[in-house]
């Protein structure tokens, strides 16, 4: 039977999957204009995107899916907004930031800080939440 932390959790996976999947989208395309347009400086940015966008969000969903107590949890909740808040606002001014606006560089590491946070969340989540069956 399932708890109303773990019917939450497995919601929440399912969002973390589908926005995992907008952010491939998102990678594949700004990847191809970058290849057309021969503008490679922005390549940290594509990596970025398919790194934190598709690849982790895709795992945490696939995580929290297999452990819906861990996705349902407070410390889920905290991870799933940290992240999903703090990545477009740092792939946009890094984005910024590399195409001439240095004063927007504070503001990607405020918003990496802010996702490193969340990874923080998620990692002591797994270790509180996911427990050996004996």
């Amino acid at each position: 039977m399932t708890t109303t932390i773990e019917s939450r959790g497995l919601h929440m996976a399912q969002l973390w999957i589908k926005l995992a999947v907008l952010y491939l989208l998102v990678g594949v395309v700004f990847g191809m204009a970058l290849a057309a347009s021969r503008h490679f400086e922005f390549i940290p940015v594509h990596a970025h995107i398919n790194l934190l966008g598709w690849a982790s969000m895709a795992l945490a969903g696939v995580i929290y899916h297999l452990f819906p107590r861990a996705g349902g949890s407070r410390l889920g909740l905290w991870h799933f907004w940290l992240h999903n808040l703090a990545l477009p606002v740092a792939m946009l001014s890094l984005f910024f930031t590399l195409a001439g606006h240095p004063q927007l560089e504070k503001l990607a590491i405020a918003a990496s800080a802010v996702i490193v946070l969340g990874v923080a969340l998620f990692t002591i989540n797994l270790f509180v939440n996911i427990h050996v069956q004996d």
